[in-house]
């Protein structure tokens, strides 16, 4: 028996999207909306089911890197994520990385990306403390989803980083202008660098205690 083509990356693309409307959940992708989400489509798939999906996807792709750049292509909440999800690793160069961290749209984008993504790459701890230290919030909660991640890696920064993390954490609790979201986000990373050890426990408490 004559074995199937590999589909090209369109077709993989159509399969994707096929996939997607077949788990659409109509009332999910209507609250999501009225919540502000506001792509072109949006399926109301969980990320669960992305992720069940991706591993489904595994059986045609043959390009992955290819298909997560025409996916983060797509104005479709479900693709973007799955680009985040589906891009390999070793394939995500930090200029692609920048590029993607300057077309980031909303927090679950920016939570997928540093899940499935900036937290695995050699040079994630680099561009973290460059995203804390940038003017839009949502490019300062990649970098405090990216260290919180690091840090439940045990990846412990050096003495010489410790200070200038903290210093970045304290402004973003004091900004009184910053989103609920973004404090409450710094502040989580503030007790998971708390976890490393005694000495990181000593330092978060400081700062804990100064906030009170």
């Amino acid at each position: 028996m004559e074995k199937e083509s590999p589909l090209d990356i369109h077709a993989q693309l159509r399969e994707v999207k096929r996939m997607l409307r077949g788990v659409m959940s109509g009332p999910v992708s209507a609250s999501m909306r009225e919540q502000g989400l506001g792509y072109k489509i949006n399926f109301g798939v969980d990320q669960p089911r992305l992720l069940s999906l991706a591993r489904e996807m595994e059986e045609f792709v043959t390009d992955a890197h290819s298909l997560a750049l025409a996916l983060w292509k797509e104005d479709i909440r479900e693709c973007r994520l799955l680009a985040c999800i589906t891009m390999p690793v070793a394939e995500f160069a930090e200029d692609m990385a920048v590029e993607w961290v300057s077309q980031l749209r909303y927090a679950e984008e920016a939570q997928a990306l540093a899940m499935h993504l900036l937290s695995k790459t050699p040079y994630a701890a680099d561009m973290a403390f460059r995203l804390v230290a940038a003017d839009v919030p949502l490019h300062r909660l990649l970098g405090w989803l990216t260290f919180g991640r690091l840090f439940a890696q045990k990846k412990a920064p050096a003495e010489r980083d410790t200070d200038e993390i903290l210093d970045h954490i304290i402004t973003e609790l004091h900004d009184a202008e910053a989103p609920m979201e973004l404090r409450r986000t710094a502040l989580n990373t503030l007790n998971k660098y708390m976890e490393l050890g005694a000495r990181e426990e000593a330092h978060g408490m400081r700062i804990l205690n100064a906030l009170q």
